[in-house]
């Protein structure tokens, strides 16, 4: 064989055909915010970061910014210094002149015989007031102290991240799924002076303790001789407390009674600098000291306040949901702060979507009159495992779909625009980071065609590229993939790593300065991209999901896809499996949607589909069919849980899956299957 024929061993395989693109509806290009060029040509590049002037436009500045960007110590880019805001006012203040009365959140609790709560922006006010006076007055918090919320998707969750704003207080957010463990390893790395929580919340028709769970940070925290100074317990339903955790004085606090101690209803804010810390969003990683990505005022909430408006289109007159917690994220930037600056209706939903039937998300949005509707491809795939033509059913009037969080797959993507979207909703796929801050690959729905697996260009003032593995910029439409950078800084990019700014920039900016030059740093995202002839990216995944078989780089991700192409197939996740020959073989594990009867037939026909979507080369070695994939509660699949059954280790901590008896169905189903399909040794291949 030639040895040009022979693929490179960091060249991943692409075998992801184009799919057609598909232009917005007119009717909706009419009326969307982008309608034209000009923002593009604004922000192109060339005209430097001046252009993002209008992002800060958006904002409500208590005294102006000296200039756009300082860039005089990369790649610590410093947005808007000099000028001076609050995020509390932006979110809440600001809207209060004209449109108090509208709502910011409408609450819907899991349990769907409770009522739904309206929350207007004037008692969204009142709210985060008083607790900001409270954590001001009694426990002298002030500009630059950390405290770490451990709430579920409550009201209560948003009210605190803007009681710390409006005092300059730094807010550290953990998804309310962890375990008290995660919440201490958090709170000791922020050195957080209180812990706020709630005595428990509905999950899948469950009672959760969240105030037990919240004991066990407090005692890891001392354990590591990390004092609070006090632990503070919102009451699901106020006054009634129902933990079996008893409230331990002193140090610890209900919060129903403090606040309700609370005459006035007005705190002042705190005006901070730009670039200011306004939250630590920590990494979801399981090994290692947690990785807290620390993002500041005026950049950030400029970005999500754009691309906000811009990619998701949502207007005051909008209602629009956000299917994701605000314990990643997703949540702190289009379910909080996007959508608050731009004085936005909101839904808060408390449990799982598919609780207590499959319909409950369509009844929601019927009742609600929801407009837009963002969420993961993961939580599509589910619904349409449940009931792929519940959607029908229902008189829903969504304009815009969103996805985030993953790539996702054409099957799924046209499932999402015709069924759930009835083909006159626009989709934006849109690519980014809890580093980035907000969106950074996406179309501009009232512009951009739709193309099915691909996330799209880049947005306005970014400058997106792929690279090989020597830094080296490969052309759009060359064929292959490489590392996807950023070659210039974009407002919403993180200020950096909490207290570890060597990680920063050996994390992020290292990897591909080799082929930047000593005057550019870019921005390396760790995951691995093509880019197509038509400016659009297709996202293949990290790239410590790439599978080595026998040289060939295989993205897991196209792998997944060709399964799900297969009528019946509702989730799909591949791993590596080691081979002595090979260097390693794709395991796919399946689970069937509801509907199928015969689920046992698509373990032959999943095989035979990758073959052909990809080649011999990617046969799996398995096809594992299993009742339910092991995901978190944000219903991300733990690949890392498939891989450690697979090989016969120990599942590591499973505390924080949605499903945990899940895995003791996978290491039954591995078992079974391997068994019926060993690996050969080498002795047996030659």
């Amino acid at each position: 064989m030639p040895t040009d024929l022979v693929p490179s061993a960091d060249e991943i395989a692409v075998h992801w055909r184009e799919e057609p693109r598909i232009d917005p509806p007119t009717d909706f290009s009419r009326q969307a915010q982008v309608r034209d060029r000009s923002l593009q040509e604004a922000l192109d590049p060339s005209h430097g970061p001046e252009a993002f002037r209008a992002y800060a436009d958006l904002l409500t500045w208590d005294r102006p910014y000296d200039r756009v960007l300082d860039a005089s110590q990369p790649p610590f880019y410093r947005w808007f210094p000099g000028g001076q805001l609050n995020a509390s006012v932006n979110a809440i203040d600001r809207h209060l002149p004209d449109a108090a009365d509208r709502i910011a959140y409408h609450f819907v609790p899991e349990d769907e015989s409770a009522p739904v709560e309206h929350v207007s922006y004037a008692e969204l006010s009142r709210r985060v007031n008083r607790l900001a006076r409270l954590l001001q007055d009694r426990f002298a918090l002030v500009a630059g102290d950390r405290v770490t919320l451990y709430l579920p998707m409550v009201p209560e969750l948003p009210v605190a991240m803007l009681a710390c704003a409006r005092l300059g207080v730094i807010h550290s957010v953990v998804f309310s799924g962890f375990s008290g463990k995660a919440a201490g390893d958090r709170i000791v790395d922020s050195n957080s002076r209180l812990l706020i929580t709630m005595d428990g919340y509905s999950r899948g028709g469950q009672w959760v303790d969240l105030k037990a769970k919240a004991d066990q940070a407090v005692v890891d925290c001392r354990s590591r001789n990390h004092r609070l100074e006090g632990l503070l317990v919102f009451e699901r339903t106020p006054h009634h407390y129902r933990s079996e955790s008893p409230i331990r004085t002193p140090g610890e606090f209900i919060l129903t009674d403090l606040l309700e101690g609370i005459s006035q209803d007005f705190c002042k804010p705190v005006s901070r600098e730009s670039n200011d810390g306004l939250f630590i969003m920590y990494s979801s990683g399981t090994t290692g000291r947690p990785k807290g990505c620390f993002h500041g005022t005026g950049g950030y909430l400029s970005w999500v306040a754009a691309t906000t408006r811009y990619v998701l289109d949502l207007k005051p007159q909008d209602i629009y949901w956000c299917m994701a917690d605000i314990g990643w994220i997703t949540g702190h930037s289009y379910i909080v702060y996007g959508p608050l600056v731009l004085g936005a209706t909101s839904v808060l939903y408390e449990g799982l979507p598919h609780w207590p039937d499959a319909a409950r998300p369509w009844r929601i949005s019927e009742h609600l009159g929801v407009t837009i509707l963002h969420t993961s491809p993961t939580a599509i795939r589910a619904l349409r495992r449940l009931d792929p033509d519940l959607p029908q059913r229902y008189a829903t009037a969504f304009r815009l779909l969103c996805t985030v969080g993953e790539p996702i797959e054409p099957e799924t993507w046209h499932w999402y625009h015709e069924t759930v979207g009835h083909r006159r909703a626009v989709i934006v796929d849109t690519y980014w980071q809890t580093e980035t801050g907000g969106h950074l690959l996406a179309t501009l729905p009232g512009l951009d065609a739709m193309k099915p697996g691909s996330a799209g260009p880049p947005l306005p003032g970014i400058t997106a590229a792929i690279y090989d593995e020597t830094g080296r910029k490969l052309p759009p439409g060359s064929g292959r993939a490489g590392l996807l950078g950023i070659e210039h800084p974009w407002p919403g990019l993180m200020l950096g790593i909490w207290n570890d700014p060597d990680r920063f920039r050996k994390t992020y900016f290292d990897p591909l300065q080799k082929g930047a030059g000593s005057d550019r740093w870019i921005y390396c995202t760790h995951d691995a991209a093509t880019w197509s002839a038509d400016g659009y990216f297709r996202i293949l995944g990290r790239t410590d999901d790439v599978i080595n078989v026998a040289g060939h780089r295989l993205g897991s991700k196209e792998m997944e896809s060709a399964a799900l192409s297969v009528a019946g197939v509702a989730e799909a996740a591949v791993v590596p499996y080691p081979d002595p020959v090979k260097g390693a073989v794709p395991l796919l594990f399946i689970s069937a949607q509801a509907i199928v009867s015969h689920a046992n037939d698509l373990v032959p026909a999943v095989a035979q589909a990758v073959v052909e979507a990809i080649g011999p080369i990617a046969r799996p070695h398995a096809v594992i069919l299993v009742s339910d994939l092991p995901k978190t509660r944000s219903g991300k699949i733990m690949r890392r849980i498939l891989r450690a059954v697979a090989r016969g280790e120990e599942a590591g901590d499973v505390t924080t899956l949605a499903n945990p008896e899940s895995v003791s169905q996978v290491r039954d189903a591995v078992g079974k299957s391997l068994a019926a399909h060993p690996t050969p040794t080498s002795d047996e291949r030659s």
